[in-house]
């Protein structure tokens, strides 16, 4: 059996969760009182870590560690930072992997802050957002 072929069936030893859905998002997040977000939103942020890092090797910042403490001190700049960022960055992977999904920075600027002047706008980007992280993450689960 050839080297490619070993890699493209071996499985990596983290299994991700790829269920990200908006549905539970609307369901949990006022039961929560808005803690199933964080939990989300950081646990994506560990995530694309693991998916990523050893390819590009950069580091997305804890989403905790934005929410409590840079994203107040930059009086929310940092926040808009971030989500440009990660939404580069899973983009690139989706790209690098091959994936049939595309998302961007404009993704997150089109549909999550210019689309809120329709209201609807930021809940279609975060559709996208976890669509993404959920093809991203299926494909490591089956290929590291």
């Amino acid at each position: 059996m050839s080297q490619s072929a070993v890699a493209t069936t071996q499985r990596s030893a983290v299994q991700l969760s790829s269920n990200y859905s908006m549905l539970k998002l609307i369901l949990l997040s006022p039961i929560t009182l808005g803690i199933y977000p964080l939990v989300i939103l950081s646990r994506i942020s560990s995530d694309i870590n693991t998916i990523a890092s050893s390819h590009d090797g950069r580091r997305t910042m804890h989403y905790c560690l934005l929410f409590f403490l840079v994203g107040p001190i930059t009086g929310g700049i940092a926040n808009l930072v971030w989500n440009h960022r990660i939404c580069n960055r899973m983009g690139t992977e989706l790209s690098r992997r091959g994936l049939p999904y595309k998302i961007s920075a404009s993704t997150f600027w089109l549909w999550g802050i210019l689309g809120s002047l329709i209201i609807v706008g930021p809940l279609v980007f975060l559709s996208k957002f976890y669509k993404a992280m959920n093809f991203l993450a299926s494909d490591y689960n089956t290929y590291g």
